[in-house]
């Protein structure tokens, strides 16, 4: 017999008794139990990324914002910076911007509708009204393998709040 022709010892003993039906009932089971965890952490990575991606988009909108009261109350500038924040949604994507007024002495405290009604509530010193600007995204997304005891789509928000410069 020629070299060329032997099989290896390890192939040999694999093949020889249980050791070669165990290797192949071990195939089997990581192949029916991997395929799913890997598409589960699939799906898990999917949403994540959506996710940070909703929320940049959030931030982007209240940075362009807050630089100044007109570009506050601009709607439509703050919805564009969002939306270009996120190329993956793009006008797909809901943008709310929101402004409000709060004391300074009390920033957590009630917030105002209007500078006005700030301004009359916000007395003493060292408690003028601020502006802040409130920045909230959201889209349904869609995952590409549905699970039947997961749901098909998630909504995703992202919520960014910033103080409006003066």
């Amino acid at each position: 017999m020629s070299i060329l022709c032997r099989k290896p010892k390890l192939v040999r003993g694999l093949l020889r008794g249980e050791d070669g039906s165990s290797m192949i009932e071990m195939g089997l089971v990581v192949a029916l139990f991997a395929a799913p965890l890997l598409l589960g952490t699939a799906e898990v990575a999917q949403i994540a990324y959506d996710a940070a991606e909703i929320q940049d988009a959030a931030n982007a909108g209240a940075a362009c914002g807050m630089t100044s009261s007109t570009l506050a109350s601009s709607t439509a500038t703050i919805t564009a910076a969002a939306q270009a924040d996120a190329p993956d949604f793009g006008t797909n994507l809901t943008v709310t911007p929101t402004t409000y007024w709060v004391c300074a002495a009390s920033v957590t405290g009630t917030q105002y509708s209007s500078l006005t009604s700030a301004t009359s509530a916000c007395t003493g010193s060292n408690n003028a009204p601020l502006e802040f600007l409130q920045v909230k995204t959201s889209d349904a997304v869609t995952l590409p393998i549905h699970f039947s005891k997961l749901g098909a789509s998630y909504t995703i928000q992202g919520v960014s709040v910033q103080e409006v410069e003066q």
